[in-house]
């Protein structure tokens, strides 16, 4: 093979990688054992229904980084909650109206960022304020006469619907600043005693696996956290038979599935990957 030949050799090879990979879809997800999970089934009902190749960029990070991937193509859909997009993403006030806030988060991020957002995949994963017990809710928590001593993932402490707002909607007396960790860490911390009340989510195994008490929020104050998946319309219009096979797992997760799941990777320690082909051989 000569010069000119061994030269166009590299370039057909080259332009056949770069075919190859245009085909893909690429799913991210969160940084959290929620979110990766829920990734992961993606991807594998994806590699099923469609037979295609599909690359998986997990644990990217939190919403904002996640939604940035969105934007700048890095990815091309992944799981995120209709409050969480309501309120840290398009900057909207709260609503307690589910069917109102899934209606205006699709309707925004279609206008603003060409971004499909799709039906609810059936649970409402709502943030938690969790104690090791004796109240049950978070009215009766507040009436405690000795502060609390907080524990909380790093965006809850600035989100509209995160820390600010609970304590003005509860008076929440708390001791000192909060305490922010990683979001896997804070039912160990609360076990231990370093922390007497974290902010988790509503389908974390952990929750009913640790004996845990997670307080109901007789006022209503967080929004409704409808999970669904975001997707670029590029993608979708790329890939014609994306939109029916992503339509499959609409309604199909229930909340009590979720929290098994997630109990699954954080308690027994499964490997997400089989999780996720359990999930979808039922």
């Amino acid at each position: 093979m000569d010069r000119a030949q061994a030269v166009a050799a590299v370039i057909a090879a080259v332009l056949l990688a770069a075919c190859g990979k245009s085909d893909r879809i690429v799913v991210g997800s969160k940084n959290f054992t929620e979110q990766v999970i829920l990734g992961e089934i993606v991807a594998q009902h994806l590699e099923r229904s469609l037979g295609v190749k599909v690359d998986r960029k997990l644990n990217l990070g939190g919403t904002l980084l996640a939604h940035q991937a969105l934007l700048n193509g890095q990815i091309d859909l992944y799981p995120e909650y209709t409050g969480t997009a309501l309120t840290a993403i398009l900057k909207l006030p709260v609503s307690r109206d589910a069917a109102e806030v899934a209606r205006r988060v699709a309707a925004e991020y279609s206008s603003r960022w060409n971004i499909e957002w799709l039906p609810s995949l059936g649970f409402n994963n709502t943030f938690a304020m969790v104690i090791n017990g004796g109240f049950e809710t978070l009215s009766q928590a507040t009436a405690r006469r000795q502060p609390w001593k907080l524990g909380v993932g790093y965006e809850f402490l600035t989100r509209p619907d995160g820390l600010p707002g609970l304590v003005e909607t509860y008076h929440l007396k708390l001791d000192g600043t909060p305490r922010s960790m990683d979001l896997g860490l804070l039912y160990q911390a609360l076990k231990q005693n370093q922390v007497d009340m974290v902010a988790g989510n509503a389908t974390d195994g952990l929750i009913a696996a640790m004996g845990l008490t997670p307080l109901r929020d007789d006022k209503q104050y967080f929004p409704p956290y409808e999970a669904a998946l975001a997707v670029r319309r590029t993608a979708l219009e790329a890939n014609p038979k994306l939109r029916e096979s992503l339509a499959a797992l609409a309604g199909r997760i229930s909340t009590e599935a979720m929290r098994n799941m997630n109990y699954q990777v954080d308690g027994q320690h499964r490997p997400v990957r089989d999780v996720a082909k359990d999930f979808l051989a039922h």
